[in-house]
């Protein structure tokens, strides 16, 4: 049978302190992980990482980054470029300008090789022993602004187009995020599956790596990515993410408060230390802006005069982001379960509790007629109060697991809400909520293990705490305690299912006590000379809202395909033809259908 996808993680809901430590589900700010593709969710067996990693209780990364001339510039010293990572030489033929500068960035050889060294958990290692696939690292100025200076590094995964007569060009695909490994996400897709065993997304992938090269990137601060964002150890996690926020008395926001300024210290303290890369000038320079410009160094590097882009979710802002910045570059982009530029964090942010909320509304009527013995009952009008009665007991009295861990309530929304991301879902999230009723939180806190990044070993992706530092630069925050106030209470009403029926009280969101301004503020796109795009846009999507794709396609005259479901993005989302179809055809032929499409 064909291996479970790890499809990482899309838009995020932006839960309090440094993930998921809100009292109910706070979506701060909407940005990945839109829930990407899947992930093998309950009972699935992994392997230690045996490459770069933490151990419960230690943070380790690699020390030496490469520079684009053969030299890493750390804290001011030279330190050498590892063996294949980049040289330096003319910017390839066809490339396109170079912006003023940055030649050295645009004219580097990635030195293509074994992608084992570059896996950061226990997926990847278990992915990137396949001798199809071919990894290396792209060098980036630290700050545009300042070429000269200090650099750091993208990881970047690909396989070669399989008909060499056929090839058009590169695609490059991000799953969104932010915080998701591009590089992992398109590794599930390419390795291990046979013609024979491959799903129907599986078969749709390799029908594009016929014409195109497929390539997959950690951006900057994410996975594989140096410096990679850090903050707390495996252990250290463990406890933040179990830890439920209250706001009975002030005593209770006072807590929560300090508790997400210490992990701001913490990023600061452990961010770029094993680089030499000063935390605080990282973290202004890793949002979208910065990624968009990455990806147009890739561009010219891969060899590509126009830039053919895939992305979900997160990764519908790295495209129109890249689109605003360099129309002029851009061959065809897809955009699949979009973050609208002209939507303000909080705007999203209720909006996405919205589709929470509805979408728990229909796991309940999915599980009253579908679900043997539903723990929710049989009368979806019921179901909320019936889920709070099983849930909110935990604040006071946490549910015992095996190694010393607890199911808090924290965890426990946590693992619901990623069971609401997809259909695919559902089975798990009924026999979750089934046992929880039991007295057993074990598939619950799988379920929140796998949308935390936890591997069965305890070990940590830096997912969560990447995302955080991305979207604090990417939009405006709340600051204000008495606006904080009347924003957590909206959050609560929007989404109950969540909600601890606490007083809503001025909780902040970790973006609030960031280090560093945002670099990104919410506009409407005003883009001349892009070539037509498609935007995918799923009624049901609970995480990217369908009207958010309606408004991209009209600020920037793209194609809008309307889905009919009840999923997070359609495209690649096996079975869906009718919109995998379209999809294809554009990416390859640049074909659109002349009136706007809909696929149910």
């Amino acid at each position: 049978m064909h291996s479970p996808r790890r499809r990482s993680l899309r838009t995020r809901p932006a839960f309090r302190h440094a993930a998921l430590l809100s009292a109910f589900v706070l979506l701060a700010a909407c940005s990945s992980i839109s829930g990407s593709a899947l992930r093998p969710v309950v009972g699935t067996a992994t392997t230690p990482p045996t490459t770069t990693g933490s151990a419960a209780g230690q943070i380790t990364e690699p020390s030496v980054l490469p520079g684009g001339s053969g030299t890493a510039t750390t804290s001011g010293a030279p330190v050498p470029t590892p063996a294949g990572t980049t040289s330096t030489g003319p910017v390839p033929t066809g490339a396109g300008a170079v912006p003023a500068g940055l030649q050295k960035f645009y004219g580097q050889t990635l030195a293509w090789g074994p992608c084992a060294s570059y896996a950061t958990d226990a997926a990847a290692t278990s992915l990137y022993g396949d001798p199809n696939i071919q990894c290396a690292r792209l060098t980036v100025p630290l700050a545009y602004s300042n070429p000269t200076g200090q650099t750091v590094s993208m990881g970047v995964l690909r396989k070669v187009a399989t008909d060499r007569s056929a090839r058009i060009g590169s695609l490059v695909t991000d799953p969104g995020g932010p915080g998701s490994s591009g590089m992992e996400w398109l590794a599930s897709y390419v390795v291990g599956d046979t013609a024979a065993d491959a799903g129907a997304a599986q078969k749709t992938v390799a029908g594009l790596n016929q014409k195109f090269d497929l390539v997959g990137i950690d951006p900057r601060g994410i996975g594989s990515s140096l410096p990679a964002v850090q903050c707390q150890t495996d252990a250290e996690k463990d406890k933040t993410f179990a830890t439920d926020t209250r706001s009975r008395n002030q005593a209770d926001v006072d807590a929560a408060n300090a508790l997400t300024k210490q992990i701001v210290s913490e990023c600061l303290a452990n961010t770029g230390k094993a680089q030499g890369i000063d935390s605080k000038t990282f973290f202004a320079n890793i949002g979208t802006r910065d990624v968009a410009q990455d990806l147009d160094v890739l561009r010219a590097v891969l060899g590509d005069s126009k830039l053919s882009y895939l992305g979900f979710s997160y990764g519908t802002q790295i495209g129109w982001e890249y689109a605003e910045q360099f129309p002029k570059n851009v061959r065809a982009i897809l955009f699949d379960g979009v973050e609208a530029p002209n939507v303000d964090p909080a705007s999203s942010a209720l909006g996405q509790q919205k589709g929470f909320e509805t979408a728990f509304q229909n796991f309940a009527a999915y599980c009253a007629t579908s679900s043997p013995g539903c723990a929710l009952g049989t009368d979806p009008s019921k179901a909320l109060a019936i889920f709070q009665g099983l849930v909110r007991p935990l604040l006071d009295k946490p549910l015992a697991l095996a190694g010393g861990r607890t199911l808090t309530f924290a965890s426990a929304i946590t693992g619901v809400t990623w069971g609401l991301y997809f259909t695919q879902f559902q089975t798990a999230l009924a026999q979750g909520l089934l046992a929880l009723k039991a007295g057993d939180g074990r598939i619950l806190m799988q379920l929140a293990d796998s949308y935390n990044g936890r591997d069965a070993q305890g070990h940590y992706s830096n997912e969560q705490e990447a995302f955080n530092a991305v979207r604090c630069v990417d939009g405006p925050r709340k600051t204000d305690p008495a606006e904080v106030t009347k924003f957590n209470a909206a959050v609560a009403a929007a989404g109950p299912f969540g909600a601890t029926g606490d007083p809503a009280g001025a909780i902040f969101d970790i973006c609030a006590l960031w280090p560093v301004p945002p670099t990104t503020l919410p506009h409407t796109l005003h883009i001349s000379g892009l070539p037509k795009t498609l935007v995918v846009s799923t009624t049901g999507d609970p995480a990217t809202p369908y009207q958010d794709g309606v408004d991209l396609a009209q600020q920037i005259n793209a194609t809008l395909l309307t889905v009919k479901g009840v999923r997070h993005t359609s495209y690649l989302s096996n079975g869906l033809s009718c919109v995998d179809d379209i999809g294809n055809a554009y990416l390859e032929s640049l074909t659109l259908p002349t009136a706007a499409p809909t696929c149910s």
